[in-house]
Protein backbone atom coordinates (compact mmCIF):
# COMPACT_ATOMS: atom_id res chain seq x y z
CA UNK A 1 0.00 0.00 0.00
CA UNK A 2 1.45 3.82 -0.97
CA UNK A 3 0.84 5.86 2.14
CA UNK A 4 2.30 9.05 0.42
CA UNK A 5 3.42 9.67 -2.91
CA UNK A 6 5.00 12.97 -5.03
CA UNK A 7 2.84 15.08 -7.14
CA UNK A 8 4.74 15.62 -10.36
CA UNK A 9 6.14 19.21 -10.30
CA UNK A 10 7.90 20.44 -7.25
CA UNK A 11 7.46 17.60 -5.08
CA UNK A 12 9.07 14.94 -7.59
CA UNK A 13 11.85 17.99 -8.44
CA UNK A 14 12.89 17.95 -4.83
CA UNK A 15 12.80 13.87 -3.56
CA UNK A 16 15.07 13.09 -7.14
CA UNK A 17 17.24 16.50 -6.56
CA UNK A 18 20.90 15.57 -6.27
CA UNK A 19 21.66 19.43 -5.12
CA UNK A 20 23.29 19.47 -1.51
CA UNK A 21 21.32 22.31 -0.50
CA UNK A 22 17.95 23.41 -1.89
CA UNK A 23 15.14 25.72 -1.37
CA UNK A 24 11.57 25.17 -2.23
CA UNK A 25 9.39 28.11 -1.85
CA UNK A 26 6.54 30.13 -3.55
CA UNK A 27 3.25 30.85 -3.07
CA UNK A 28 0.91 29.70 -0.52
CA UNK A 29 -0.70 26.21 -0.78
CA UNK A 30 1.81 24.64 -2.93
CA UNK A 31 2.51 21.71 -0.93
CA UNK A 32 5.77 22.46 0.38
CA UNK A 33 5.15 20.72 4.17
CA UNK A 34 4.53 17.61 2.15
CA UNK A 35 7.72 17.99 0.04
CA UNK A 36 9.63 18.30 2.88
CA UNK A 37 8.06 15.37 4.75
CA UNK A 38 8.35 13.43 1.45
CA UNK A 39 11.93 14.17 0.99
CA UNK A 40 13.01 12.93 4.08
CA UNK A 41 10.76 9.98 3.65
CA UNK A 42 12.79 8.93 0.46
CA UNK A 43 16.01 9.99 2.66
CA UNK A 44 15.07 6.74 5.03
CA UNK A 45 14.14 4.66 2.16
CA UNK A 46 17.33 5.40 0.51
CA UNK A 47 19.70 5.36 3.84
CA UNK A 48 18.22 2.77 6.24
CA UNK A 49 19.03 3.18 9.98
CA UNK A 50 22.01 5.63 8.48
CA UNK A 51 19.65 8.03 7.82
CA UNK A 52 19.56 10.66 10.53
CA UNK A 53 17.39 13.72 9.97
CA UNK A 54 16.40 17.28 12.45
CA UNK A 55 14.00 19.40 11.42
CA UNK A 56 13.24 22.98 12.74
CA UNK A 57 10.64 25.71 13.40
CA UNK A 58 11.06 28.76 14.49
CA UNK A 59 8.93 28.46 17.30
CA UNK A 60 7.68 24.87 18.90
CA UNK A 61 3.84 25.78 18.90
CA UNK A 62 4.34 26.19 14.86
CA UNK A 63 4.83 22.54 14.15
CA UNK A 64 1.02 21.43 15.58
CA UNK A 65 -0.12 21.06 11.98
CA UNK A 66 3.36 19.61 10.50
CA UNK A 67 3.11 17.06 13.60
CA UNK A 68 -0.38 15.87 12.40
CA UNK A 69 0.67 15.67 8.57
CA UNK A 70 3.79 13.58 9.63
CA UNK A 71 1.49 11.59 11.79
CA UNK A 72 -0.43 10.67 8.81
CA UNK A 73 2.42 9.74 6.62
CA UNK A 74 4.56 8.13 8.73
CA UNK A 75 2.60 6.22 11.51
CA UNK A 76 0.77 3.85 9.06
CA UNK A 77 4.61 2.16 8.27
CA UNK A 78 5.18 1.28 11.46
CA UNK A 79 7.03 4.26 12.69
CA UNK A 80 6.56 5.58 16.69
CA UNK A 81 5.96 8.80 17.79
CA UNK A 82 7.84 10.23 20.81
CA UNK A 83 6.39 13.21 22.43
CA UNK A 84 9.80 14.04 25.08
CA UNK A 85 11.44 14.77 22.83
CA UNK A 86 9.75 15.25 20.16
CA UNK A 87 11.03 12.61 17.13
CA UNK A 88 9.80 10.31 14.76
CA UNK A 89 11.31 6.96 15.43
CA UNK A 90 11.53 4.16 12.23
CA UNK A 91 11.91 0.45 13.49
CA UNK A 92 15.24 -0.10 12.08
CA UNK A 93 16.82 2.86 13.63
CA UNK A 94 16.43 5.79 11.61
CA UNK A 95 14.77 9.37 13.26
CA UNK A 96 13.87 12.49 12.80
CA UNK A 97 13.50 15.35 15.75
CA UNK A 98 11.71 18.13 15.70
CA UNK A 99 13.09 20.83 17.34
CA UNK A 100 12.52 24.46 17.63
CA UNK A 101 15.21 27.38 17.27
CA UNK A 102 13.99 30.66 18.37
CA UNK A 103 17.00 32.58 18.92
CA UNK A 104 20.39 31.87 16.51
CA UNK A 105 22.40 31.59 19.47
CA UNK A 106 20.05 28.43 20.36
CA UNK A 107 21.38 26.41 17.28
CA UNK A 108 25.23 26.69 19.03
CA UNK A 109 23.89 23.88 21.09
CA UNK A 110 24.05 21.68 18.45
CA UNK A 111 27.69 21.52 17.99
CA UNK A 112 29.17 18.24 18.11
CA UNK A 113 25.46 16.77 16.74
CA UNK A 114 25.86 15.10 13.25
CA UNK A 115 22.97 14.23 11.18
CA UNK A 116 22.12 13.18 7.21
CA UNK A 117 19.38 15.31 6.45
CA UNK A 118 18.46 18.96 7.92
CA UNK A 119 15.10 20.86 7.22
CA UNK A 120 13.62 24.55 8.04
CA UNK A 121 10.19 24.76 7.12
CA UNK A 122 9.16 28.38 6.60
CA UNK A 123 13.14 29.36 6.71
CA UNK A 124 11.81 33.04 6.05
CA UNK A 125 11.20 33.57 9.50
CA UNK A 126 14.72 33.92 10.60
CA UNK A 127 16.39 37.00 9.97
CA UNK A 128 19.51 36.05 9.31
CA UNK A 129 20.88 32.56 8.02
CA UNK A 130 23.24 32.10 11.07
CA UNK A 131 21.33 29.42 12.67
CA UNK A 132 20.76 27.80 9.33
CA UNK A 133 24.43 27.64 8.90
CA UNK A 134 24.97 26.53 12.43
CA UNK A 135 22.98 23.74 12.00
CA UNK A 136 24.34 23.08 8.57
CA UNK A 137 27.81 22.23 10.00
CA UNK A 138 26.06 19.41 11.71
CA UNK A 139 25.52 17.63 8.86
CA UNK A 140 28.19 14.57 8.16
CA UNK A 141 28.26 11.00 8.53
CA UNK A 142 30.82 8.15 9.33
CA UNK A 143 28.54 5.67 6.97
CA UNK A 144 29.19 7.39 4.03
CA UNK A 145 25.85 9.37 3.51
CA UNK A 146 25.38 12.21 1.46
CA UNK A 147 23.96 14.75 3.92
CA UNK A 148 21.25 17.45 2.51
CA UNK A 149 19.92 20.16 3.55
CA UNK A 150 16.69 20.99 2.60
CA UNK A 151 14.68 24.53 3.48
CA UNK A 152 11.20 25.61 2.58
CA UNK A 153 9.42 28.78 2.93
CA UNK A 154 6.90 31.79 1.41
CA UNK A 155 7.75 35.83 0.17
CA UNK A 156 7.83 37.68 3.12
CA UNK A 157 8.67 37.60 6.74
CA UNK A 158 12.11 38.61 8.28
CA UNK A 159 14.56 36.55 6.14
CA UNK A 160 12.96 37.37 3.11
CA UNK A 161 16.28 39.73 2.06
CA UNK A 162 18.73 37.00 2.89
CA UNK A 163 17.02 33.55 1.36
CA UNK A 164 16.15 35.82 -1.87
CA UNK A 165 20.05 36.92 -2.08
CA UNK A 166 21.46 33.22 -1.47
CA UNK A 167 18.95 31.02 -3.30
CA UNK A 168 16.21 32.91 -5.50
CA UNK A 169 18.22 36.01 -7.16
CA UNK A 170 21.48 33.82 -8.66
CA UNK A 171 20.45 31.70 -11.02
CA UNK A 172 16.71 30.82 -12.65
CA UNK A 173 14.73 28.61 -11.07
CA UNK A 174 15.93 25.09 -11.40
CA UNK A 175 19.02 26.06 -12.69
CA UNK A 176 21.99 24.88 -9.72
CA UNK A 177 24.55 27.67 -9.44
CA UNK A 178 27.55 27.85 -7.27
CA UNK A 179 28.35 30.11 -4.86
CA UNK A 180 32.35 31.04 -3.39
CA UNK A 181 32.47 31.71 0.03
CA UNK A 182 35.08 33.97 1.42
CA UNK A 183 35.91 32.44 5.29
CA UNK A 184 37.60 33.93 7.60
CA UNK A 185 40.83 32.36 7.46
CA UNK A 186 41.32 33.48 4.10
CA UNK A 187 40.17 30.77 2.12
CA UNK A 188 37.40 29.96 -0.58
CA UNK A 189 34.05 27.43 -0.11
CA UNK A 190 32.26 26.57 -2.47
CA UNK A 191 27.96 26.12 -2.61
CA UNK A 192 26.17 24.72 -5.00
CA UNK A 193 22.04 25.17 -4.20
CA UNK A 194 19.34 25.18 -6.53
CA UNK A 195 15.47 26.90 -6.05
CA UNK A 196 12.62 25.09 -6.96
CA UNK A 197 9.66 27.45 -6.94
CA UNK A 198 6.09 25.89 -5.73
CA UNK A 199 2.73 27.05 -6.67
CA UNK A 200 -0.77 26.48 -5.48
CA UNK A 201 -1.64 24.96 -9.24
CA UNK A 202 1.57 22.59 -8.10
CA UNK A 203 -1.10 21.19 -5.82
CA UNK A 204 -3.61 19.11 -7.50
CA UNK A 205 -4.43 17.22 -4.14
CA UNK A 206 -5.50 20.59 -2.58
CA UNK A 207 -7.13 22.36 -5.09
CA UNK A 208 -9.17 19.23 -6.19
CA UNK A 209 -9.93 18.79 -2.27
CA UNK A 210 -10.73 22.43 -1.28
CA UNK A 211 -11.53 24.45 -4.51
CA UNK A 212 -12.58 27.31 -2.04
CA UNK A 213 -9.32 27.44 -0.63
CA UNK A 214 -7.62 30.44 -2.34
CA UNK A 215 -11.24 32.76 -1.68
CA UNK A 216 -10.52 31.86 1.67
CA UNK A 217 -6.68 33.14 1.45
CA UNK A 218 -8.02 36.53 -0.68
CA UNK A 219 -10.58 37.09 2.02
CA UNK A 220 -7.65 36.74 4.68
CA UNK A 221 -5.34 39.60 3.25
CA UNK A 222 -7.89 41.93 3.34
CA UNK A 223 -7.52 44.10 0.08
CA UNK A 224 -3.69 43.99 0.31
CA UNK A 225 -2.45 43.90 -3.00
CA UNK A 226 1.10 43.21 -2.57
CA UNK A 227 0.63 40.37 -0.19
CA UNK A 228 -1.62 38.84 -2.33
CA UNK A 229 0.42 38.59 -5.09
CA UNK A 230 3.20 37.22 -3.10
CA UNK A 231 0.88 34.61 -1.98
CA UNK A 232 -0.42 33.96 -5.02
CA UNK A 233 2.65 33.65 -7.50
CA UNK A 234 5.54 33.82 -4.94
CA UNK A 235 6.99 37.14 -6.05
CA UNK A 236 10.11 37.56 -4.50
CA UNK A 237 10.59 41.08 -5.41
CA UNK A 238 7.14 41.96 -3.54
CA UNK A 239 6.92 42.14 0.27
CA UNK A 240 4.26 42.26 2.18
CA UNK A 241 4.06 44.19 5.44
CA UNK A 242 7.65 45.63 5.47
CA UNK A 243 8.85 48.92 6.41
CA UNK A 244 8.81 50.29 2.84
CA UNK A 245 7.41 47.80 0.88
CA UNK A 246 3.87 49.83 0.41
CA UNK A 247 5.96 52.76 -0.96
CA UNK A 248 8.86 51.33 -3.32
CA UNK A 249 8.46 51.99 -6.48
CA UNK A 250 11.73 50.58 -8.74
CA UNK A 251 9.98 52.41 -11.77
CA UNK A 252 9.90 55.19 -9.55
CA UNK A 253 12.56 55.52 -7.34
CA UNK A 254 15.36 54.07 -9.49
CA UNK A 255 16.91 56.38 -11.86
CA UNK A 256 19.79 55.59 -14.47
CA UNK A 257 23.39 57.24 -13.34
CA UNK A 258 23.87 61.03 -14.59
CA UNK A 259 26.76 63.04 -13.79
CA UNK A 260 26.19 65.48 -10.64
CA UNK A 261 25.77 69.22 -11.35
CA UNK A 262 28.46 71.17 -9.93
CA UNK A 263 26.24 72.97 -7.58
CA UNK A 264 24.49 70.43 -5.92
CA UNK A 265 25.85 69.33 -2.54
CA UNK A 266 27.63 65.94 -2.51
CA UNK A 267 29.12 63.72 0.39
CA UNK A 268 28.88 60.64 2.36
CA UNK A 269 27.04 58.60 5.08
CA UNK A 270 28.58 55.78 7.01
CA UNK A 271 27.53 52.32 9.20
CA UNK A 272 30.38 50.99 10.85
CA UNK A 273 31.16 47.49 10.94
CA UNK A 274 33.75 44.86 10.95
CA UNK A 275 32.29 41.21 11.91
CA UNK A 276 29.12 42.82 10.78
CA UNK A 277 29.24 44.38 7.28
CA UNK A 278 30.12 48.32 7.11
CA UNK A 279 27.87 50.76 4.49
CA UNK A 280 29.05 53.80 3.13
CA UNK A 281 26.61 55.61 0.77
CA UNK A 282 27.72 58.68 -1.67
CA UNK A 283 24.78 61.16 -1.86
CA UNK A 284 24.05 63.94 -4.14
CA UNK A 285 21.18 66.70 -2.99
CA UNK A 286 19.84 68.76 -5.54
CA UNK A 287 19.65 72.31 -5.11
CA UNK A 288 16.56 72.95 -7.19
CA UNK A 289 18.30 73.54 -10.42
CA UNK A 290 17.48 71.34 -13.51
CA UNK A 291 19.95 68.16 -13.61
CA UNK A 292 21.82 66.32 -16.76
CA UNK A 293 18.42 63.98 -17.56
CA UNK A 294 16.31 67.14 -17.78
CA UNK A 295 14.31 67.26 -15.10
CA UNK A 296 13.69 69.47 -11.89
CA UNK A 297 13.50 67.97 -8.63
CA UNK A 298 12.81 69.91 -5.61
CA UNK A 299 15.35 71.52 -3.62
CA UNK A 300 16.54 69.10 -0.96
CA UNK A 301 15.99 65.79 -3.05
CA UNK A 302 18.54 63.06 -2.31
CA UNK A 303 19.93 61.15 -4.91
CA UNK A 304 22.43 57.96 -3.76
CA UNK A 305 24.93 57.94 -6.29
CA UNK A 306 27.15 54.68 -5.36
CA UNK A 307 27.87 52.47 -1.95
CA UNK A 308 30.59 50.57 -0.63
CA UNK A 309 28.98 47.45 1.40
CA UNK A 310 31.36 45.37 3.27
CA UNK A 311 30.08 42.11 2.98
CA UNK A 312 31.75 38.63 2.70
CA UNK A 313 29.07 37.04 0.56
CA UNK A 314 27.60 35.62 3.38
CA UNK A 315 24.26 37.44 4.54
CA UNK A 316 24.77 40.17 7.70
CA UNK A 317 28.48 38.61 7.93
CA UNK A 318 31.36 41.40 7.58
CA UNK A 319 35.01 41.41 6.03
CA UNK A 320 36.46 42.23 9.40
CA UNK A 321 38.58 45.06 8.00
CA UNK A 322 40.06 47.88 10.13
CA UNK A 323 39.40 51.63 10.49
CA UNK A 324 42.14 52.92 8.31
CA UNK A 325 41.81 49.58 5.95
CA UNK A 326 38.19 51.03 5.01
CA UNK A 327 39.00 54.59 4.81
CA UNK A 328 41.87 53.98 1.63
CA UNK A 329 38.67 52.00 0.33
CA UNK A 330 36.69 55.24 0.72
CA UNK A 331 39.11 57.10 -0.85
CA UNK A 332 40.01 54.56 -3.95
CA UNK A 333 36.35 55.00 -4.61
CA UNK A 334 35.99 58.59 -4.49
CA UNK A 335 39.14 59.49 -6.51
CA UNK A 336 36.98 57.35 -9.15
CA UNK A 337 34.01 59.20 -8.46
CA UNK A 338 35.56 62.66 -8.76
CA UNK A 339 36.27 61.69 -12.19
CA UNK A 340 33.35 60.26 -13.55
CA UNK A 341 29.62 61.21 -11.43
CA UNK A 342 30.91 63.95 -9.93
CA UNK A 343 34.00 65.57 -11.99
CA UNK A 344 34.66 69.39 -10.77
CA UNK A 345 32.73 69.24 -7.15
CA UNK A 346 33.65 68.06 -3.49
CA UNK A 347 32.37 65.17 -1.73
CA UNK A 348 32.04 66.15 1.95
CA UNK A 349 31.99 64.24 5.19
CA UNK A 350 28.71 63.65 6.18
CA UNK A 351 27.24 61.66 9.08
CA UNK A 352 28.18 58.54 10.91
CA UNK A 353 27.11 55.76 13.11
CA UNK A 354 27.29 57.54 16.38
CA UNK A 355 29.96 54.50 17.80
CA UNK A 356 32.76 55.58 15.32
CA UNK A 357 33.19 58.45 18.10
CA UNK A 358 33.62 56.93 21.21
CA UNK A 359 36.77 56.25 22.35
CA UNK A 360 37.75 53.16 23.82
CA UNK A 361 41.48 52.63 25.43
CA UNK A 362 41.88 56.16 24.29
CA UNK A 363 41.08 55.26 20.36
CA UNK A 364 38.15 55.69 18.24
CA UNK A 365 37.45 54.63 14.76
CA UNK A 366 37.03 58.31 13.42
CA UNK A 367 40.11 58.80 14.54
CA UNK A 368 41.66 56.17 12.86
CA UNK A 369 39.52 56.92 9.89
CA UNK A 370 40.62 60.72 10.12
CA UNK A 371 44.17 59.93 9.90
CA UNK A 372 43.68 58.27 6.64
CA UNK A 373 42.18 61.05 5.14
CA UNK A 374 38.57 60.27 5.73
CA UNK A 375 36.40 62.25 8.20
CA UNK A 376 32.60 61.96 8.99
CA UNK A 377 30.66 65.07 10.61
CA UNK A 378 29.68 64.28 14.27
CA UNK A 379 26.19 65.54 14.30
CA UNK A 380 24.37 62.41 13.32
CA UNK A 381 21.14 62.25 14.46
CA UNK A 382 20.18 58.42 15.29
CA UNK A 383 17.17 58.04 15.84
CA UNK A 384 15.49 54.83 14.72
CA UNK A 385 11.48 55.77 14.34
CA UNK A 386 11.60 59.12 13.36
CA UNK A 387 14.32 58.11 10.44
CA UNK A 388 12.43 55.47 9.00
CA UNK A 389 9.56 58.08 8.89
CA UNK A 390 11.76 60.42 7.18
CA UNK A 391 12.92 57.75 4.96
CA UNK A 392 9.06 56.88 4.09
CA UNK A 393 7.80 60.30 3.72
CA UNK A 394 10.61 60.68 1.15
CA UNK A 395 9.61 58.12 -0.41
CA UNK A 396 6.19 58.64 -0.85
CA UNK A 397 7.09 62.79 -2.32
CA UNK A 398 8.54 61.51 -5.39
CA UNK A 399 5.41 59.45 -6.48
CA UNK A 400 3.86 62.72 -6.36
CA UNK A 401 3.81 63.87 -10.14
CA UNK A 402 4.83 66.76 -10.17
CA UNK A 403 6.90 66.11 -7.11
CA UNK A 404 5.74 68.77 -4.08
CA UNK A 405 8.30 68.19 -1.61
CA UNK A 406 12.05 66.68 -1.53
CA UNK A 407 12.59 62.75 -1.83
CA UNK A 408 15.15 60.54 -2.54
CA UNK A 409 16.28 58.17 -5.40
CA UNK A 410 19.02 55.65 -5.94
CA UNK A 411 20.79 54.98 -9.09
CA UNK A 412 20.50 51.50 -9.87
CA UNK A 413 24.17 50.91 -10.24
CA UNK A 414 23.76 50.88 -5.57
CA UNK A 415 22.53 46.72 -6.16
CA UNK A 416 22.91 46.50 -2.37
CA UNK A 417 20.34 48.66 -1.29
CA UNK A 418 18.27 47.37 -4.27
CA UNK A 419 18.60 43.82 -2.62
CA UNK A 420 18.20 45.00 1.53
CA UNK A 421 16.29 47.82 1.88
CA UNK A 422 13.14 47.61 -0.07
CA UNK A 423 12.47 44.24 1.69
CA UNK A 424 13.39 45.48 5.30
CA UNK A 425 10.69 43.74 7.77
CA UNK A 426 9.09 45.14 10.81
CA UNK A 427 9.62 44.20 14.25
CA UNK A 428 6.69 42.48 15.20
CA UNK A 429 6.92 43.63 18.85
CA UNK A 430 7.00 46.99 17.58
CA UNK A 431 5.83 47.64 13.68
CA UNK A 432 7.31 51.43 14.03
CA UNK A 433 10.44 49.86 14.13
CA UNK A 434 12.76 47.53 11.24
CA UNK A 435 13.52 44.27 12.95
CA UNK A 436 17.43 44.54 14.24
CA UNK A 437 18.30 40.91 13.63
CA UNK A 438 17.50 41.24 9.87
CA UNK A 439 20.34 42.54 7.37
CA UNK A 440 19.77 46.50 7.74
CA UNK A 441 23.16 47.99 7.70
CA UNK A 442 22.64 49.97 4.43
CA UNK A 443 19.71 51.05 5.88
CA UNK A 444 20.60 52.43 8.57
CA UNK A 445 23.32 54.11 6.98
CA UNK A 446 20.70 55.97 4.73
CA UNK A 447 18.60 56.62 7.95
CA UNK A 448 21.64 58.74 8.89
CA UNK A 449 21.43 60.96 5.95
CA UNK A 450 17.80 60.67 5.30
CA UNK A 451 18.18 62.99 9.01
CA UNK A 452 21.20 65.11 8.70
CA UNK A 453 20.40 68.49 8.15
CA UNK A 454 23.96 70.26 7.37
CA UNK A 455 25.33 73.17 8.87
CA UNK A 456 24.23 76.68 7.37
CA UNK A 457 25.53 79.94 8.27
CA UNK A 458 23.53 82.50 8.56
CA UNK A 459 24.65 86.25 7.33
CA UNK A 460 22.75 89.05 9.13
CA UNK A 461 23.28 92.47 9.46
CA UNK A 462 25.90 93.96 12.39
CA UNK A 463 24.16 96.39 14.47
CA UNK A 464 25.73 98.31 17.80
CA UNK A 465 28.40 100.27 16.45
Amino acid sequence: MTIWEPQPGPQTWLISCKIPDVFLGGGRGGGKTDSLLGDWLNHVIQHGPNANGILFRKRYKQFEEIIRRAKEIYLPMGVTWKTSPPMFAWPHGAQLKLRHLERDVDAEEYQGHSYTWAGFDEVTNWASPYAIDKIKATLRSAKGVKTVLRCIGNPGGPGHSWVKGRYVDPAPPLIPHVQKIRLLDGTTAVRKRVYIPALLEDNRRLLDADPEYWQRVVESVSGNEALLKAWRWGIWDIVAGGMLDDLWRPDVHLIRPFTIPKTWYVDRSFDWGSAKPFSVGWWAESDGTQAPNGKVYPRGTLFRISELYGCSGNPNEGIRLTAPEIARRIRDRETILLQTLVPGNTIRPGPADPSIFSKENGHCVAEDMAGVGVRWDDRTDNSRKPGWQELRKRLKACLDNPMEFPGMFVFDTCRDFIRTVPVLPRDERDPDDIDDESEDHIADEVRYRAMHRRATIKIGKITGF
